[in-house]
Order: structure tokens, then C-alpha cells, then sequence
């Protein structure tokens, strides 16, 4: 599996695609992600529809959740419709919009 860092200083406008790979983001992105596995450090920032199998948020996404394992840390910000097959969430986690967990 390919790993891709979206550093700190990088702000990407437009789509990112990595189908077997794991994309973290520290920067700032507008425009859709889709990865086997996003994660979104405490100062990375998506602002789109996010698409992956896992997804674990610290900081901020403005769009679409679409996964199968979601987690939330308590310094999230999250204002998205979510669709996940399972969701965790640590105590502090902001999250406002829609939410459909179905469940294993």
C-alpha cells in the first residue's frame, strides 16, 4: 500500500484518488479524496466528499463521509453527511449533519 502526505504548507484544489493507498492529510485540500484509508491530522482540513474504507478525523471536513470504519477524535470538527458502517467517537468530537451507521 502506497502512503501519501499532504504536508502542512500544501493546499491542493482539485480531486485526489489513490484507490490502494493510504492518504494523510496535514494541509489544507478543496475537491473530492478518495483512498483505501484517509486520515485528516489536527490541522489538515478536506473540504469535498471524502471516499474510503477507513476514515479517522482530528481536524476539520466540510462535504461527504462515505467509509466503512469512521473515528472521530475530540478535536474534530466535522460538518458532513455521514455514511459508515461503524462510527467512534471520542468525547469533545463536533460533528453537525446527517448520519446513517448500519452496522457490521
Amino acid at each position: 500500500m502506497a502512503n501519501s502526505v499532504i504536508e502542512e504548507d500544501l493546499t491542493i484544489e482539485g480531486d485526489i484518488r489513490s484507490e490502494d493507498g493510504q492518504i494523510e492529510v496535514k494541509g489544507q485540500i478543496t475537491g473530492d479524496v478518495t483512498a483505501l484509508s484517509v486520515s485528516v491530522t489536527q490541522n489538515g482540513a478536506i473540504k469535498g466528499a471524502l471516499t474510503a474504507k477507513s476514515i479517522s478525523i482530528d481536524g476539520r471536513h466540510n462535504g461527504s463521509l462515505t467509509c466503512e470504519d469512521l473515528t472521530l477524535a475530540s478535536s474534530c470538527t466535522v460538518q458532513a453527511d455521514i455514511s459508515a458502517k461503524t462510527l467512534s467517537t471520542q468525547s469533545g468530537a463536533r460533528v453537525a449533519g446527517s448520519i446513517q451507521i448500519s452496522g457490521r
